[in-house]
């Protein structure tokens, strides 16, 4: 009995610092993206997700970061990764629809837009400006 115990308490003990490092590596890393030090944060939300894969947060700053490094394709796949988790996340719907806008995909951001409209809660203002881009690049192409 007194073994189960000390087996018991030292599987408590090492969940707990592998939960308490999780957080951890989240909160050192959106402490440094908050700084611009993008570099270093980016192995921290890598490292976050090793230990918990489905933390649409860490691959949100991940897609945040690569957009500063003008990465696309890391970008794209970030911000797939974080709608694919979290279907409703409008961050990273927006950045989806301006992704496609820049690359002239309009079918898809009409698709989008209409899925946008629907999540949205805080991010609705940015429904009319989706709106009118997509007015003019389509007006520009037409001419």
């Amino acid at each position: 009995m007194n073994k189960f115990l000390k087996y018991l308490l030292i599987i408590f003990v090492i969940t707990s610092f592998e939960s308490f490092a999780e957080e951890n590596f989240f909160n050192e890393a959106k402490n440094l993206f908050d700084k611009g030090k993008y570099e270093e944060s980016k192995f921290l939300f890598q490292r976050n997700i090793v230990f918990n894969p489905k933390d649409a947060k860490s691959y949100l700053y991940l897609a945040r970061i690569y957009e500063t490094e003008e990465n696309e394709i890391e970008k794209e796949k970030n911000i797939n990764t974080t709608l694919l988790l979290e279907p409703d996340n409008e961050d990273a719907m927006y950045m989806l629809i301006d992704l496609k806008l820049k690359r002239s995909d309009y079918a898809k951001v009409r698709e989008l837009s209409e899925k946008f409209k629907i999540i949205c809660s805080s991010l609705c203002n940015k429904i009319d400006s989706i709106k009118e881009r997509l007015t003019n690049i389509e007006a520009k192409d037409e001419s």
